[in-house]
């Protein structure tokens, strides 16, 4: 898990370029390079914009991290969910 929260770390550096915010096209980039495949819509600009306003709470049109964090919360969250969900196929 330690090597999980040093690659978001890294990866919202990295993105984030020295600044302790993502701009608008840093989120996006950072979303589709690295979230494409477990969120749908990371190809389409507008739907990131639209999650991008929804995460920024203090409305500066940012992302700090700990706002990111709260994607990567609700990513984490979806996935958990999916994989405990029992898996229906062979009759069950």
């Amino acid at each position: 898990m330690e090597g999980a929260i040093k690659t978001v770390v890294m990866q919202f550096l990295s993105a984030a370029k020295g600044k302790e915010n993502l701009s608008s096209k840093s989120f996006q980039k950072l979303v589709q390079s690295q979230l494409g495949n477990v969120m749908s819509d990371t190809d389409s600009s507008s739907a990131v914009k639209d999650m991008m306003k929804g995460l920024d709470d203090n409305q500066d049109g940012k992302v700090s991290f700990q706002e990111y964090m709260s994607l990567i919360g609700y990513v984490a969250n979806s996935v958990c969910e999916q994989k405990a969900q029992p898996n229906v196929a062979g009759g069950q």
